[in-house]
């Protein structure tokens, strides 16, 4: 290419790169006008009294922009992404907007263990919904005219304390909703319906207390008593933007055991080997496939949480212990065939645990993916300081 042929495309290529920034900014704008819109729909949903989430919508909403993106010649997996992004922020901003349900605001709301990081957060949204929010802590002391007045305790302790918390709550209103948020469901739950003769309820919220809005996120409802007169917090949940499943207490506590004892467990002992071993963890991210990066992601990120909170959860679970035992023997069988050689017997295996998987083994396949393209986009943005 000749010197004069260069500079013309070298122009042009600076002029068409003026005019994306031009379109991404307008791009911005429309985003920001969208958001402002959003807000007035928070503000008209409060008046309707409507749930933040309502999965519908955004369905038909989803499902109509792909098909005019196919139409324009975009790719519809694009543009899905882009607007649930632009959703999930949207949900942000309309959760101080969220609808009371409960009949009478003029009763508090105490949260015992309010000071905890999910007790925290659970005052928060009672109180930007427009409940009397009380917090009590340790040191803090129930007074006659809170117990009679409450109509909704929730405890947010940890799991070893939950039941002898419970046993020490004061008589309560025969009204009053008695609630726990505790991992671990049968024992909390026995507790509270022998401590409390009005309506008693087990909850378990599936999130972190880092999550900023409740929209798409489950929580697991344990019924104990009154179910009737419980329904204006489950229906409070479902109203900022939570999904809610029901469960009995020993089927809740059987599946922890695998949710969270296992995984839990398994993760820890994997972090200790790497921290024995000494593995450079550097090196690790420099060399790994966005899939080993998400799993080390989720090893790093046990790590930085409360060591207490998890060895609680774990123990609280040890029905699950000699599962995890007949786990460690068949880590140890898979890896003494490997040892050998016995490259048959582990395709053999393989092929059973692909058929007790079926069609759920495709379909996770299909969803790691987007969580795969989601763990390289941020790790280009922390190489390149974005």
């Amino acid at each position: 290419m000749s010197s004069k042929s260069a500079d013309a495309a070298a122009t042009q290529l600076s002029q068409l790169r003026d005019a994306i920034d031009a379109v991404d900014t307008q791009l911005v704008d429309l985003i920001a006008q969208r958001a402002a819109i959003t807000a007035q729909v928070g503000q008209v949903k409060r008046q309707l009294k409507q749930p933040l989430y309502v999965p519908e919508r955004e369905h038909s909403l989803i499902r109509a922009r792909r098909q005019y993106a196919e139409q324009k010649g975009l790719a519809a997996d694009l543009i899905e992404d882009v607007l649930r992004r632009i959703i999930r922020e949207s949900y942000r901003t309309q959760t101080m907007q969220a609808t009371p349900t409960s009949t009478d605001l003029s009763r508090p709301v105490v949260i015992v263990g309010g000071r905890g990081r999910l007790g925290q957060l659970l005052a928060k949204l009672f109180g930007q919904t427009g409940y009397q929010v009380t917090v009590l802590d340790k040191g803090d002391q129930w007074t006659d005219e809170l117990a009679a007045q409450a109509q909704l305790v929730m405890l947010s302790v940890p799991v070893n304390q939950t039941v002898g918390v419970i046993r020490q709550l004061p008589a309560l209103a025969a009204d009053c909703v008695l609630a726990d948020v505790t991992s671990v469901k049968s024992e909390p739950l026995q507790a509270m319906l022998e401590q409390h003769s009005g309506p008693v309820v087990g909850l378990h919220p599936m999130f972190g207390p880092s999550v900023q809005n409740l929209a798409k996120q489950l929580v697991v409802v344990t019924p104990g008593r009154c179910a009737d007169a419980c329904q204006w917090l489950l229906d409070q949940f479902v109203n900022w933007g939570a999904h809610i499943e029901t469960s009995d207490a020993g089927q809740h506590d059987e599946a922890m055991g695998w949710v969270q004892a296992m995984r839990h467990l398994s993760t820890f002992s994997y972090g200790l080997h790497m921290a024995e071993e000494n593995a450079d963890i550097d090196a690790l991210l420099q060399m790994s496939s966005p899939i080993y990066r998400m799993e080390l992601m989720m090893v790093g990120r046990l790590f930085a949480q409360n060591a207490e909170l998890y060895a609680d959860i774990i123990m609280a679970n040890k029905q699950q212990f000699p599962t995890i035992g007949r786990y460690l023997e068949r880590f140890g069988e898979a890896l003494g065939y490997l040892e050998k050689g016995d490259k048959a017997r582990f395709i053999e295996q393989f092929e059973q645990v692909k058929a007790y998987f079926g069609n759920y083994a495709s379909q996770f396949l299909d969803e790691s993916e987007g969580m795969v393209q989601l763990a390289d986009d941020q790790r280009f943005r922390q190489q390149h300081g974005g």
